[in-house]
């Protein structure tokens, strides 16, 4: 069963928007870099509901199980990126569907 795996960021006051930018391309990269990464989106809400809670950013991996899912979680891309995310942000939340 596919695994989609959504993480939300509020960007951190010192994050200008170089440093936004350069934490958007290395999550773009993964799916270049991590087997077993299906799909990738990425990108800023368009909701008209106006409902996302402060969080102003977001993508949404697909793997194909939760085996690759797990695959993922510790592979030193993926570590890499996760650390760059931390120091740009003041919340993260992620969900796994």
């Amino acid at each position: 069963m596919p695994v989609t795996h959504v993480v939300l960021i509020t960007w951190a006051d010192h994050a200008d928007g170089s440093a936004r930018e350069a934490v958007r391309e290395a999550i773009r990269s993964l799916q270049d870099r991590v087997p077993g990464v299906d799909d990738l989106r990425e990108g800023e809400s368009i909701s008209p509901e106006g409902l996302e809670s402060g969080f102003e950013y977001g993508f949404v991996i697909t793997f194909p199980d939760a085996a690759a899912r797990d695959a993922y979680l510790p592979h030193p891309e993926h570590l890499a990126v996760a650390e760059e995310i931390r120091r740009s942000s003041a919340k993260v939340l992620v969900f796994d569907i």
